[in-house]
Parts: C-alpha cells; sequence; structure tokens
C-alpha cells in the first residue's frame, strides 16, 4: 500500500463558555471538513471509504479531549486522532470561566500507485 497525502484541511472551534477542549475540537475539525466537498477519492476512482484521515488537535490540554468523539465527526473513511499542546485558553475577568480554542488539521491520504 502507497499512502499518498492528497489533501490538507484546517480549521479552528471554539467553547466560548465552559472550557470544554472536546467540544472545540469537535467543532475544529467540523470547520475543517465541513468547507469542503472532497471528490478526491470519487476522481480516482477510489470508494470515500478508501480515504484515510489523520486529524490532529491542538488544545491547551490534550489530555482532557475525548479522540472517540472527534473521531466520530469523520463522515466516511478511517481515521486516527493525535492531541498536541496548542490553541489557546482565555479566563474571563472573575476567574470562573474560560474560553477555548481548539485547531484541527485533517490529513487526507488515499492509496494510489
Amino acid at each position: 500500500m502507497a499512502l499518498k497525502r492528497m489533501v490538507l484541511e484546517i480549521g479552528m472551534g471554539t467553547d466560548i463558555r465552559g472550557g470544554d477542549s472536546t467540544k472545540a475540537a469537535v467543532r475544529a475539525l467540523r470547520d475543517a471538513l465541513w468547507h469542503n466537498s472532497l471528490s478526491i477519492a470519487d476522481a480516482l476512482g477510489k470508494p470515500r471509504e478508501a480515504m484515510h484521515v489523520e486529524v490532529i488537535i491542538g488544545v491547551p490540554r490534550p489530555e482532557t479531549v475525548d479522540k472517540a468523539a472527534v473521531l466520530a465527526v469523520l463522515p466516511y473513511g478511517d481515521g486516527t486522532v493525535r492531541v498536541v499542546e496548542g490553541g489557546l485558553e482565555i479566563p474571563n475577568d472573575a476567574g470562573t470561566d474560560t474560553t477555548m480554542i481548539a485547531h484541527a488539521a485533517a490529513v487526507v491520504r488515499l492509496d494510489v500507485a
């Protein structure tokens, strides 16, 4: 199998109140994916399910992200999720709440000769 990188999609997501890393990560991946209609698999005569998607999420506390919830966003193909330190967390003035910003990258690969 010769997986070749076909697409790189980038998105940003937030949880305005609550500082929920998973919610922000899911929204970031949706932002990356939902602005496009990937027809690369169809153009190459491959089924959409043949796409391999590597998802990379950046948030301030990577251990707080539910990877399964992020992976569930993918509409087709198989995927992996890696969470790294990144993004941004902004506390409110009272220090009682935060806004969480997550960044997502989705690298789409296909098996091509």
